[in-house]
């Protein structure tokens, strides 16, 4: 996209932010060094020419100021402020003569007066028009690093929309995933005549109460996951009470920081289904979390029947390495590592 030609700001706004302090400095300087140049050759006392460049040095200030505040749309944007210098330098010196003389312009004409208008005329037109030029290149190179910035914003912004949706995308796939696995344990006790069923649906369904309305948290922590597993294995707890133990161990300071729902629940669920359920005498699951200077590290650990090596990752795994990749980016993993004798241990770490 090409740079705006005119500025972002017009009129009154403008004007003022034209006159402050650094360029009304910047006039003064270029007045004295102006008076200094032209003095030796003028009859004139110092302060006679110094007051002249001064008063000449605020005219071209203000005229640059207006033409940069109400530009002229025939005229390209950089070359109003030099068109209106050009035409202000003469005038503004002829002003300053006739004060001079009282408004005497034939008096001007003599050689002495015409020489000091001409010098006088020319310090404004070189100074005036060099200042407009630097001031308009300084101008669009504030316009373009304002325009990369603005791009910059806006392509930070939708790569957080498509995270955001890419987000959604997969706890959508994960959330029914979920709930028709808890849904079939619930179906094989009932189909088994268990005297636990009844006690079990009434958990599950206490259990998705407080769940579904934690699944689309716009600020989802650690705090609510542990919630959510801590529910989730003390249902699965009913379901098979002498075969499942489970303890959590989280320091209280890291309930408040940010963290995808469902993670680490997709990571216990695992863990019963595939760890505790096919063991014959069931078994014990740690969830557990530690920060060790900038990286913080989350585990599910079990003494269940390990992984089968011929085993092919399953969709929850997948899905949960990409949500982990959209919510934290590169710097959070997840690793399996076999436990001994028996059992597998599931890391998520997460570089801040």
């Amino acid at each position: 996209m090409a740079l705006p030609l005119t500025p972002a700001r017009t009129g009154w706004p403008a004007f003022l932010g034209a006159l402050r302090a650094p360029a009304v400095a910047i006039a003064i300087t270029l007045a004295v060094a102006a008076a200094l140049m032209i003095n030796p050759i003028f009859s004139p006392p110092f302060t006679v020419v110094l007051g002249r460049t001064l008063f000449l040095a605020m005219v071209l200030l203000l005229t640059y100021a207006a033409a940069r505040a109400w530009p002229v749309r025939w005229l390209p944007h950089w070359l109003a402020p030099v068109v209106a210098i050009a035409a202000a330098a003469p005038l503004a010196t002829l002003a300053i003569y006739l004060m001079a003389t009282g408004g005497d312009f034939g008096a001007i004409l003599s050689m002495e007066r015409l020489s000091g208008f001409v010098l006088i005329t020319l310090c404004g037109l070189v100074f005036g028009v060099l200042v407009a030029l630097g001031a308009t290149a300084r101008e669009r190179e504030a316009l373009a690093r304002s325009q990369a910035l603005q791009f910059e914003l806006e392509r930070s912004r939708f790569e957080t929309e498509a995270l955001d949706a890419r987000l959604s995308l997969l706890q959508a796939q994960v959330e029914p995933h979920f709930l028709f696995n808890t849904l079939a344990n619930v179906q094989a006790l009932v189909e088994n005549q268990s005297p636990h069923a009844a006690d079990v649906l009434k958990s599950l369904i206490a259990y998705l109460r407080a769940a579904m309305p934690r699944l689309h948290d716009e600020q989802p922590t650690l705090g609510n996951e542990l919630a959510l597993v801590r529910a989730y294995l003390e249902l699965m707890q009913m379901r098979m009470p002498d075969r499942l133990r489970f303890g959590i161990d989280v320091p209280a300071a890291l309930n408040t920081r940010r963290f995808p729902p469902m993670a680490l629940l997709t990571l216990v669920e695992n863990a019963v289904r595939h760890g505790i359920d096919p063991a014959e005498d069931g078994g014990r699951i740690d969830v557990g979390a530690a920060l060790r200077g900038n990286t913080l590290t989350l585990w599910v650990a079990d003494d269940g029947v390990g992984m089968d090596p011929r085993a092919q990752p399953g969709t929850g795994l997948q899905n949960l390495r990409a949500r982990l990749a959209a919510f934290f980016g590169s710097p959070a993993t997840l690793q399996l590592d076999e436990r001994s004798p028996r059992g597998l241990r599931a890391e998520i770490v997460i570089r801040t």
